[in-house]
């Protein structure tokens, strides 16, 4: 560094890097600053770092299994992909064509601008600053807590419209699920899109995606026990009040244990986080006794009540690794528990 007239300071840069960058005197650099205190530098003004328009060509004649274009289009959605044009070389087939169109409706912000014969083009038109990640993790567990409950009703009143009502919603919580992965994502190369969307830290990324992951496995679990009650229902077959209530009760402690990891999540509570992790050996232990008790029951009812009590299970393991979450974000501030000594 070399100082230049009275005030200013000045570095050289790395001539590899300029030919590399195409660079001549008088271009534009930008400076951006990071957090850390680096700076970052960038050939060109700051309106051509915004985030570039991405288009991907997909290749129909290759997706010969069954959905795997449906999956194709998700994962490219996720991947931050803003057109998306699906070709074949002859016709594309009309499965494909459902597909395309089936999972446009269940995407946020994507939808088809052009069909031919040959070629179905998809456009996402989200605005990250519209969005903000804590909001729409909040909305996920809204929607999987949701779900929760009416899936232990429904297994208690023996109610199938009310377990299709379960059902319906995981659509929902999906949308919501591959929109926030998408942000995420996208934040993660792109600094704008981190500040757009409410990040603090780019560290807090990897546990926002473990956090949604569990927020979308409730869901799930709660969508399996509203279809293991249709199928309980269609099949006539009786869990009993007794087992029926003690899934009630496990079901109660599940959402009492993922609720309160979300409230800790936001407030940072280490206690509360701490208890949640202690209620989820007190449910594993109670698992234990129901897998042994229900052993003993009509073969036809004890399958479906171990694959309850197995989703039940699996959704208190979720608020308990967003309560290990939330552990480790608290402790990350300042707190009258930790103090950071400065040497």
């Amino acid at each position: 560094m070399q100082k230049v007239g009275y005030s200013t300071l000045s570095i050289s840069l790395p001539s590899e890097w300029v030919k590399d960058m195409g660079l001549k005197r008088g271009d534009l650099i930008t400076f951006m600053p990071e957090r850390d205190g680096s700076l970052r530098l960038m050939p060109g003004p700051p309106v051509e770092r915004e985030v570039k328009a991405e288009e991907i060509v997909v290749n129909s004649d290759l997706c010969d299994e069954p959905r795997m274009l449906e999956r194709v289009i998700v994962g490219n959605y996720i991947l931050g992909c803003d057109t998306l044009r699906v070709v074949s070389s002859k016709r594309i087939r009309s499965e494909h064509v459902e597909e395309a169109r089936r999972i446009s409706r269940r995407l946020i912000g994507l939808s088809i601008i052009e069909e031919t014969p040959n070629q179905i083009v998809l456009q996402c038109s989200i605005d990250p600053a519209k969005f903000q990640i804590d909001m729409l993790m909040r909305r996920l567990s809204i929607i999987a807590s949701t779900m929760h409950n009416e899936a232990m009703q429904a297994l208690v009143d023996f109610d199938m419209n009310l377990a299709e009502d379960t059902i319906r919603r995981e659509e929902e919580a999906d949308m919501i699920y591959w929109l926030a992965l998408r942000l995420l994502l996208s934040a993660h190369r792109i600094q704008v899109v981190a500040e757009k969307i409410g990040l603090e830290e780019p560290s807090q990324i990897p546990g926002n995606r473990l956090i949604l992951k569990n927020l979308e496995t409730i869901a799930d679990c709660a969508e399996d026990i509203a279809k293991r009650v249709i199928l309980l229902r269609k099949l006539k077959i009786s869990v009993g009040k007794e087992a029926t209530e003690r899934l009630f009760q496990i079901g109660e402690l599940a959402h009492a244990t993922f609720e309160k990891a979300m409230e800790c999540l936001f407030t940072g509570d280490i206690k509360i986080a701490n208890s949640i992790l202690e209620m989820k050996e007190v449910v594993d232990k109670e698992e234990e006794r129901l897998t042994t008790e229900f052993s003993a029951r009509p073969l036809s009812a004890c399958p479906h009540l171990r694959h309850i009590t197995s989703c039940l299970t699996r959704i208190v393991e979720s608020g308990a690794d967003i309560a290990a979450i939330a552990i480790n974000r608290a402790l990350a501030k300042p707190s009258d528990i930790c103090k950071r000594l400065a040497y």
